[in-house]
């Protein structure tokens, strides 16, 4: 497109010309006019003749060139301006477009230092499983020693479970011995007094050995003790 200045300078000098040009046909008709010359009125008056129909001609192609050239810079004038508002519309979405960019190099900014923050993070929660899982192994360790010693516990439980429902059983069955013994004393107690009995009704004689039946208590006693001993 042309700049509207250089249409305007390229307008005023056609105008230009032509004014000289006009003003040179004049001058020259008045030259012949005045001048002594040996040609008739006729030919001086075909040849001004001539000469105002080339002016007339030349005027009216200078109005058409005129009024293109109005037109041509009219035409450069509306386009010059829709440039112009076409610049302006460029330079907004240049400017907006420098603004998103400032935007985006902040968004960027912000973005790392997140991107930092994370892979910090992320090395923290690392180090933290690794401690966790050192830690776990820790737990492992010591619930198998806790589930060893369970196991023991319950084994050892289970025996003195058992050592007592025997014990328990030895004791019933020290008691029933008890019982027997204290009953067969009784009943040994029972057949002493009866011996002696008829003793104490007669008189004492000498004899040189001793009655049969007086070591049957003295053997019971000694019975009962040896089987409480026993159990």
């Amino acid at each position: 497109m042309a700049d509207p200045k250089s249409s305007q300078t390229a307008k005023n000098v056609v105008i230009a010309v032509l004014t000289l040009w006009s003003i040179a046909a004049l001058i020259i008709i008045v030259v012949w006019s005045t001048s002594p010359d040996l040609k008739s009125s006729a030919q001086c008056r075909a040849e001004l003749q001539a000469v105002t129909e080339k002016l007339e001609g030349s005027r009216v192609v200078w109005t058409k060139d005129r009024v293109a050239l109005e037109e041509m810079v009219e035409q450069a004038r509306r386009e010059g301006d829709k440039q112009k508002m076409e610049i302006q519309t460029l330079k907004g979405l240049l400017e907006a477009a420098n603004v998103s960019l400032d935007e985006c190099r902040q968004e960027n900014v912000v973005l790392n230092g997140n991107i930092s923050a994370l892979q910090q993070e992320l090395e923290l929660q690392q180090q933290k499983e690794v401690n966790l899982t050192a830690q776990l192994s820790l737990q492992e360790d010591h619930i198998e020693s806790l589930q060893h010693n369970l196991t023991q516990a319950f084994h050892q439980t289970a025996s003195c479970v058992s050592l007592q429902a025997a014990a328990e059983s030895q004791a019933q069955a020290s008691d029933s011995q008890t019982k027997a013994c204290q009953s067969n004393q009784q009943y040994l107690k029972k057949q002493l007094d009866k011996c002696k009995a008829p003793e104490t009704q007669q008189s004492p004689k000498p004899t040189s050995a001793a009655s049969p039946l007086s070591g049957i208590p003295v053997l019971a006693l000694l019975a009962c003790m040896g089987l409480h001993l026993i159990t």
